[in-house]
């Protein structure tokens, strides 16, 4: 089992990668859920981080449907990082009804390859996970991030299981939203999930920048299971 950190800067990375986490999700805006980190800020990562770095590829707040031009500006993103040299990325993209857009989330992959491709929290805005799993299966992504359409990874655990269940091998399911070090355990023991998604923020954290003693607990459990 393994913990992939939420990143919105390069202390966040330095962090989570000195604590023991397998992965990172790099991204800015944290008061918008994430988007697109800088060229710069990715390269620096790359450099100076052990462990994968998989950048948000987001233009915007706000839903997860766009036009012709945001879908240009995403093409050129997942571009450059592709020829940073970075193993994966993390996006989505949906249509005006809420369910995964197929087509063009295929097109993003195709684009991103041979990177592997997170499809982010736009599965949660989705109105139907089970239709929506099996929507991004056919879309070719590594792997979901999930709450299992709640808030929380630990109001959707149940959701999150059964994903697990019909996802069957053919995608990672990772749960995130709200994991923290005082319910990983729980979690693990209720949604089945091998990979787990965290900012590992405490309260009041300055600048949202991840507390290296939550990566560590987070951690343990893992390795404990």
């Amino acid at each position: 089992m393994l913990l992939e950190v939420c990143a919105f800067n390069i202390q966040s990375c330095l962090v989570a990668a000195m604590a023991g986490a397998a992965r990172i999700e790099l991204c800015v805006d944290p008061l918008q859920g994430g988007t697109t980190p800088s060229y710069g800020l990715v390269k620096y990562s790359l450099e100076k981080i052990p462990i994968p770095v998989f950048p948000m590829v987001r233009p915007r707040g706000g839903n997860f449907v766009y036009n012709a031009d945001e879908l240009e500006i995403m093409k050129k993103d997942i571009f450059t990082f592709r020829e940073l040299g970075c193993p994966g990325i993390a996006t989505g993209i949906q249509l005006p009804d809420g369910r995964i857009d197929v087509e063009l989330l295929r097109r993003l992959v195709e684009w991103a390859h041979p990177m592997s491709v997170t499809c982010h929290k736009v599965f949660d805005a989705t109105p139907n996970a089970f239709e929506a799993l099996e929507d991004v299966i056919t879309a070719g992504c590594s792997r979901i991030l999930t709450s299992g359409l709640h808030k929380t990874a630990i109001e959707g655990a149940l959701v999150i299981a059964d994903l697990v269940a019909q996802a069957s091998g053919r995608i990672r399911v990772m749960a995130g939203g709200g994991v923290r070090s005082s319910n990983i355990a729980q979690l693990v023991g209720q949604t089945g999930a091998k990979e787990y998604h965290s900012s590992c923020l405490v309260s009041r954290a300055e600048n949202h920048t991840a507390d290296e003693q939550e990566v560590k607990l987070i951690v343990k459990t893992l390795e404990m299971r």
